[in-house]
C-alpha cells in the first residue's frame, strides 16, 4: 500500500460513506484537547522544543511538509474529522488562518508536551496547559458568538464532537522522569494514579460547565511498549513493567470516573475510548494488522530507534505503512487510521459505552 492517500481513500479505510454523512453531521464542529497525539501545529507557534515542525516529519502529509503533527502524516482527529464529514482539519487555535467562516469547524487546542497536572512537561518550558487550553476554547466561544451570535454558537457548542487526549506525559514526562521526579518521591504509583485521576475529573467537569456534550476521552496507550521505553527500560524487547502497570492502574480508573461523571449529569456525556487495547492488538500481533514491527520505530536512533528525536539526521525506514511506531512516541498515519477505525465502529472492549458511529445515528435524530 502506498504511503500516501487521499482524503476519499480515508473514508473508505474508516469504513463509511460520504453520502450518509450529509447535512446537520457534516457541518458538526470539532474540537481536539491534549497533548502531542493529538497536537496538530499549535506549538509550531511557541517558543518551545516540543514541536515536530522538521522534516521527517510530515513525509508523507499530502504537502509533503512538517505540519506540527507528531506523525509522518494525519493523526487521530484528521481521521475523526473525516469520519464526521468535515470538509477540512480543525486548524491549530493558535493558527492565524483559523478566523471567519473557519471557526465554525472547530479548532484544535492540544499542545504537544502537556499532561493532566501543570507541572508534567515542564522542561519543555512554553507549552499549552490544559486549563489554559480550556481558556482558550472559552476566548473562541467569544470570537464565534461575534460571528454568528450567542444563540448558534451555544448550539454550535452543545452540538460539537470533543476529543480529550491526556496522562501519557504525567508519567513518561513527570513521574518517571529520570533519576528521580518530585512527583515520584511524593506518592507511590497507586496513589500518584489516585491523585491525577481525581485531577483529570475536574478537567471533564470543566469542559462539561463550558458546553461540551459529547466527549471522547482516550485512555493511555501502552506506555512500557513505545520504543523510547524499550530503548530505555527494556530487557529483551519486553514492554516495561513498571510503565504497563502504570497504563492499567490509570485506563480502568479513567473509565470509572466517566460513568460517574454520566451518572452525576444524567446523560452519556463522555465516552471512554479504551486506546490501550486497540494499541495491544497490533503490538501483539503486528503481522495480522500488517505491520512488520511494533517494536522498532521508523524515524529515530540508538535501539528499537527510540533514543532522542526523528530528525533528517535519524534512521528513516523506506514504507512508513509496515510500522506500527512513528517516532519514538507516536503511532503511525497507519496505525492513527487503525485506531480511528477502532473509535469509529468498535465493540464495548473498545469504546464505552457507545462507539463514534452509534454516537453519530443517536445525535442525527435529535437534528
Amino acid at each position: 500500500m502506498a504511503s500516501y492517500m487521499t482524503s476519499a481513500c480515508y473514508i473508505i479505510v474508516l469504513g463509511i460513506s460520504v453520502v450518509g454523512l450529509k447535512g446537520a453531521e457534516a457541518q458538526r464542529a470539532f474540537f481536539v484537547f491534549g497533548d502531542s497525539l493529538v497536537d496538530n501545529g499549535n506549538n509550531d507557534f511557541l517558543a518551545t522544543t516540543a514541536r515536530a515542525d522538521a522534516p521527517p516529519y510530515g513525509i508523507d502529509y499530502p504537502t509533503r511538509t512538517a505540519t506540527g503533527r507528531f506523525s509522518n502524516g494525519y493523526n487521530i482527529p484528521d481521521f475523526i474529522s473525516q469520519a464526521i464529514g468535515a470538509a477540512e482539519s480543525t486548524l491549530p487555535y493558535l493558527d492565524p488562518q483559523l478566523n471567519g467562516e473557519r471557526l465554525l469547524v472547530g479548532a484544535n487546542f492540544a499542545s504537544a508536551g502537556i499532561g493532566i497536572l501543570n507541572d508534567t512537561g515542564i522542561q519543555f518550558v512554553n507549552i499549552i496547559r490544559i486549563y489554559r487550553q480550556l481558556q482558550y476554547w472559552e476566548e473562541y466561544q467569544q470570537r464565534v458568538s461575534a460571528l454568528i451570535g450567542p444563540e448558534q454558537t451555544e448550539r454550535l457548542i452543545n452540538g460539537a464532537l470533543v476529543l480529550i487526549t491526556l496522562g501519557g506525559n504525567d508519567f513518561v514526562n513527570n513521574y518517571y522522569l529520570v533519576p528521580y521526579s518530585a512527583r515520584s518521591r511524593q506518592y507511590n504509583l497507586p496513589n500518584y494514579v489516585k491523585y491525577i485521576i481525581s485531577e483529570y475529573k475536574k478537567i471533564l467537569r470543566r469542559l462539561y460547565e463550558i458546553g461540551a456534550r459529547r466527549v471522547l476521552v482516550t485512555g493511555t496507550g501502552p506506555l512500557g511498549c513505545v520504543p523510547a521505553e524499550l530503548a530505555q527500560r527494556s530487557t529483551n524487547g519486553e514492554c516495561s513493567a513498571e510503565l504497563q502497570r502504570a497504563a492499567s492502574l490509570f485506563n480502568p480508573q479513567l473509565v470509572q470516573i466517566i460513568k460517574e461523571l454520566n451518572s452525576e449529569i444524567g446523560s452519556d456525556v463522555f465516552v471512554g475510548v479504551n486506546t490501550q487495547q486497540m494499541h495491544i492488538d497490533f503490538i501483539n500481533n503486528p503481522q495480522q494488522y500488517g505491520f512488520i514491527t511494533s517494536k522498532v520505530a521508523c524515524c529515530g536512533q540508538g535501539p528499537y530507534n527510540g533514543i532522542g528525536l526523528c530528525t533528517v539526521a535519524s534512521n528513516l525506514c523506506p514504507n512508513r505503512d509496515v510500522y506500527a511506531f512513528w517516532d519514538a512516541f507516536h503511532p503511525s498515519e497507519r496505525a492513527c487510521s487503525l485506531i480511528a477505525r477502532q473509535i469509529l465502529s468498535g465493540t464495548s472492549e473498545y469504546m464505552y459505552p457507545m462507539n463514534l458511529s452509534t454516537i453519530l445515528a443517536l445525535d442525527s435524530k435529535k437534528n
